[in-house]
Parts: structure tokens; sequence; C-alpha cells
């Protein structure tokens, strides 16, 4: 119980300091940023905010707040409140969401395999592909363990630590993957990752030979995670299983054999398209 305890605790640490991608071009668009910062305000605290509530918890200055405010309230997606004076997203921006969401290339085709994929291996199933420089989950599938690897769609990992991160890193040749990792800043994100170059490249070559990835608490303390990739319309992305060591030990070999058949299965249903 200790141990699961601690898993709960690793994934509670990890999301309160998220990976963050670079922007395009290193500069931040500060609207949008703006704009981001407020919905995110709502998620966070759950309830109707007031204009001087959304400027606090955001540093957005008052003006600044009060003229995006009101833009968002003329295009409908937050509406105002008489008493107490707050506001309040509306479902536009979530309808819209799903819309877009319904319709991505790779999610809307692979979501059932990667269903039935977790659903067979009773852990999590997390589909990524790089963007900059870290890995990003483009769909979660969670374990139905009450103890369990949890993260959310959007999130940003390290390439080196990460187990998605790893079997891309891995689908490049190795002359390209010397000089990858030779620029990666290989912060010890956990006791266990791997932080020396050559220790991490060797790592990734013998994982290619056999076929697929691992990682054991290298990005979250007692997290296991086994990963391949695959390479869709061009598109080179890695599919991971995830879980706690205690049960992800034992079980590496059949969860690897069970995400390759998958992993293969994904690549031949997409050629034949």
């Amino acid at each position: 119980m200790k141990q699961e305890q601690h898993v709960r605790n690793a994934e509670q640490n990890e999301s309160a300091s998220p990976v963050i991608a670079p922007l395009a071009g290193g500069v931040a668009v500060t609207a949008v940023q703006r704009v981001l910062d407020i919905f995110e305000a709502f998620h966070k605290v759950q309830k109707p905010l007031s204009l001087t509530d959304l400027a606090e918890l955001t540093g957005i200055p008052k003006s600044s707040c009060h003229a995006i405010v009101g833009t968002l309230t003329a295009r409908g997606y937050l509406y105002s409140l008489a008493r107490p004076r707050a506001l309040y997203p509306t479902r536009r921006l979530l309808d819209i969401a799903r819309e877009i969401h319904d319709k991505d290339p790779f999610v809307e085709r692979v979501m059932p395999l990667m269903e039935r994929l977790r659903d067979t291996s009773r852990e999590t199933v997390i589909l990524g592909k790089r963007q900059g420089d870290a890995v990003i989950y483009l769909q979660v599938m969670e374990s139905p363990h009450a103890i369990r690897y949890s993260a959310k769609p959007g999130e940003f990992k390290p390439l080196h630590s990460s187990s998605i991160g790893k079997a891309l890193l891995g689908s490049l040749k190795e002359p390209e993957l010397r000089a990858q990792i030779a620029k990666q800043p290989l912060q010890a994100i956990t006791g266990s990752t791997l932080t020396e170059p050559e220790a991490l490249v060797h790592d990734i070559l013998e994982s290619r030979r056999r076929g697929y990835f691992v990682t054991r608490g290298e990005n979250v303390p007692d997290v296991w995670a086994v990963s391949a990739f695959l390479t869709v319309n061009s598109e080179t992305l890695a599919v991971a299983i995830a879980g706690p060591r205690h049960r992800m030990e034992h079980n590496i070999v059949e969860c690897a054999q069970l995400l390759l058949a998958t992993c293969s299965f994904i690549s031949r249903q997409w050629s034949r398209s």
C-alpha cells in the first residue's frame, strides 16, 4: 500500500510541474496565452469568477483582462451572472473542441485499437508524437485499476525520460540519434533517469534491436512503461503501456507483445487505406 501511495503522489507532483514544449520561434504570443490562461483559471477553480478574480488568478492587467473577457462574451464563449457579478464559460468551446477532436486523423482511427489494448493489458495506454524537443500526448486511455498511471492529452513529456520519447528517438538513424541526444539537456527527472548521453544511446539502440522500449521509473518514480513506434502517413507516432512497477515489472514482455501486435495492425490497416 505504501508503494501504491508513492505512485499516486508522484503523479500529482509531476502534474504540478509540466514539461512545456518551446513555442515556434521561441516567442510567446501574449494575447493567445492570456485567453488560454483565462480558460485554465476556470478549469482550476471550477466556479464563476469576477473580472477582478480572473485578473488576479491569471496575472493579466485588469484593463487587458476586461478587453479579452468582452470579446469572449461577445463571441459566446463566456456568459455573465448578475448575482454574484461574475463570468463562466458556455458550452461553445466544449462543442467546438469535441467536433474538432472527432475528426482528428490519428485518434479517430486508432482509438478503438487503443481501447482494446487498454482492456487487454489492464494498464494505461498512451498515443504520442514528437513536438519540438518534447513529446506531446495525443490520447490517453487510463487503466481501470484504482492505482494507475494517470495523464492527460495535451501534456508534454521529456524525450529522454519518457517511454514514448525513447521510442521516437529510437526511430532515428544512429547518427541522427546521437546528434539529437548530444543537444538535449538530459535532466534528472527522477533518480532513475538516464542522464549520461552514451548510456541513453546504448539503451535506445539495444531497445530498438529487441523491438520495444522500456522506462523503469525514469519519468515518474515507481511507474514503468513499454513503448513502440510506428509510421503512418509519413508521421512517426509511438504507443506506450504504463503502470505501477509492482504490476508492470513481471508483465513487461507480455505487454510488449500486445503492444507490438497492435502497432503492426495499425500500420497494416493504414497502408491499405
